[in-house]
């Protein structure tokens, strides 16, 4: 599956070489049998291994990145995920340093809900909210969020 605006669905190409190398180490790496931390892929691509409690909607404020995609890949567990069109959003904090920038809930946004097995690939004209806990019930996960380069 692939939500997006149309113009953000013509503008990327999610099967150039730098995505596709990010798919295959996702279907080659068994996430849940790695340490949390940063693993290098190739030039301009990471992933980091997470592990971490769902909690609330209202604890999660929604963020988005200048110089990187995210595919976040479920490894174990399931969570809802939030996406809003970034100019859509309202700016509530920068941290360049971590090319993070996070904005309020905005009026209009989708959530979907993902499970193990499933991927969700952010561009950064799009602000996201991982971390929900789908229908309030909270879950331990394991997730892998791929870093891939804009540039």
């Amino acid at each position: 599956m692939l939500v997006a605006s149309l113009k953000l669905a013509k503008k990327y190409d999610y099967l150039e070489e730098k995505f596709t190398k990010a798919y295959d180490w996702l279907a080659n790496n068994d996430a849940t049998k790695l340490e949390n931390g940063r693993y290098d892929i190739c030039e301009g691509v990471f992933a980091l291994v997470q592990r971490y409690e769902t909690t609330d909607f209202d604890k999660i404020r929604f963020e988005a990145h200048n110089d990187y995609f995210d595919i976040q890949f479920m490894a174990e567990g399931e969570e809802a995920f939030g996406y809003a069109l970034r100019e859509e959003c309202e700016k509530d904090e920068d941290m360049p340093e971590a090319d993070c920038y996070f904005f309020k809930t905005p009026k209009f946004y989708t959530q979907v809900n993902i499970k193990k097995g499933d991927i969700v690939v952010v561009p950064p004209e799009e602000a996201h909210q991982p971390r929900i806990a789908y229908n309030g019930i909270k879950k331990d996960v394991v997730k892998v969020v791929v870093k891939v380069s804009v540039k």
